[in-house]
């Protein structure tokens, strides 16, 4: 299985800074399943081409040494050894796996400028869905191209390949490109090599960050990768759209431009507020994946970032999303991940100017909120204090929603905004903080917005 990147314009061997492959010699990369190759037929000021080439093993497959799941004949008979499948897919994250991140010392700008570049990727199996590519590629801004063979050109009878060549062009960012191809690549034959854990929920998501939500084909896409786990999809697709997507559907449907996420635009609210503040060391209690850590990370004014999560699995996703070890040296000395519960005094939370608790207070029990509130507001007492919570009126505009329901199954409660505000006023009184509410998301006339933010500040001490 074959994928060329072409990109053409001028000085066009930078590709080589771009990939972090030196186009002067071929490299050899060891995989689990065999070997990966890259090397440039071509390379010259205005156009080069680099490529990489896959040659698996098929004994290491029909030994069970990664294992394809299906058994019984299929371990000897298929056609994993040829075709552009998952295989290609973890072998562009292993051997380009830098360019997706966009990380490139010596061409920053070029890393972070659209390029005209053309894939070309080589059997790829649809499995003679016809138009499986312009579906999922179009919306990118791709122009498309397939080729489709018959089986046999000496038994016509015996129909079409279910294998396509595939061809795209467009002016997009590198690392958009290889983040669209590993993602998608999957999706056309929807057979992963390799078993599904929960961890692929937060690859789908990092890797579809800043595109998957707008697509129009992602439910279509999350039940392909995930290969109809139906937990799986549902859990993406939530946190994906934050439990929006009916109402961005009808947006899209109206104005043909989805408005960005709900949880998107909250983590840009949330990061907004922590600058504005003047904070240099944060807290993200109960930080799940580590979106907002991700987002906080990159901001200079901000020395110190904690992430702490009571879910052990939960830290892990993070330290998947974040890559400590990928990180610029300046940048992960920032970097803390701790286990640790927001209901218990724990005097590792002391001494840092901001903390932010986003979408965490409604999944803890009510009768744990007083403890939430002492280990947060008394014991370590940040500065400042960042809180956002679900909105329950608006719950009333999703037309999926049952009445009274709660936007997800592991919510305790919601508060409106009447109890939410007599909520902040409690935390006030009790633990010296002046607090200023805010909404996030679209505003409705008497529903209000979906989410509703509280911003805690500590009364100085020559203050009343």
């Amino acid at each position: 299985m074959l994928l060329t990147i072409t990109y053409e314009g001028q000085n066009t061997q930078d590709l080589g800074y771009l990939l972090h492959k030196n186009p002067a010699r071929a490299q050899q990369f060891a995989l689990n399943y065999g070997k990966a190759y890259v090397f440039y037929p071509e390379v010259g000021d205005a156009r080069t081409t680099a490529a990489l080439l896959l040659d698996i093993d098929p004994i290491d497959l029909a030994r069970g040494k990664v294992g394809s799941g299906e058994g019984g004949l299929f371990d000897y008979v298929n056609d994993r050894p040829y075709a552009s499948t998952s295989f290609m897919s973890t072998a562009i994250a292993r051997v380009f796996g830098s360019a997706m991140n966009s990380a490139c010392k010596e061409r920053p700008a070029l890393s972070a400028a659209p390029l005209d570049l053309t894939a070309r990727l080589t059997s790829l199996r649809d499995n003679g869905e016809e138009g499986l590519a312009e579906e999922l590629f179009a919306p990118l801004g791709y122009r498309v191209e397939t080729r489709r063979t018959l089986l046999d050109d000496a038994f016509p009878a015996w129909g079409k390949s279910p294998y396509i060549d595939l061809t795209l062009q467009g002016r997009v960012r590198l690392c958009d490109l290889l983040n669209h191809l590993y993602v998608l690549i999957p999706v056309f034959d929807g057979q992963k090599h390799y078993y599904m854990a929960e961890s692929e929920i937060g690859k789908l998501l990092d890797h579809g960050e800043g595109w998957l939500a707008s697509h129009p084909a992602r439910e279509k896409i999350a039940r392909r990768y995930f290969r109809m786990r139906r937990s799986y999809v549902r859990r993406a697709l939530d946190q994906l759209l934050d439990g929006t997507e009916e109402e961005q559907e009808s947006d899209a449907q109206e104005t043909r431009e989805a408005p960005a996420p709900l949880n998107a635009v909250r983590l840009k609210r949330v990061r907004d507020e922590v600058l504005r503040c003047g904070a240099k060391s944060v807290l993200d209690l109960g930080c799940g994946e580590g979106r907002l850590t991700a987002m906080l990370l990159r901001e200079p004014q901000i020395a110190r970032v904690t992430a702490c999560d009571v879910s052990v699995r939960a830290l892990e996703r993070a330290a998947q999303r974040l890559e400590p070890d990928r990180m610029p040296e300046t940048m992960r000395k920032k970097l803390t991940l701790m286990q640790a519960s927001l209901t218990y005094r724990d005097d590792r939370f002391k001494g840092y100017d901001c903390a932010c608790v986003v979408e965490v207070i409604e999944h803890i029990d009510r009768m744990r909120i007083p403890a939430f509130e002492r280990s947060v507001f008394e014991f370590a007492a940040p500065q400042t204090v960042i809180v956002t919570t679900p909105n329950r009126e608006y719950n009333a505009l999703y037309p999926s929603m049952e009445e009274n329901g709660l936007r997800h199954g592991d919510h305790r409660f919601e508060w409106t905004r009447a109890e939410f505000e007599r909520w902040t006023e409690h935390v006030c009184t009790t633990f010296g903080y002046r607090c200023t509410i805010g909404e996030i998301g679209e505003h409705d006339e008497r529903a209000g917005s979906p989410t509703q933010m509280g911003v805690f500040t500590k009364y100085a001490a020559n203050e009343n």
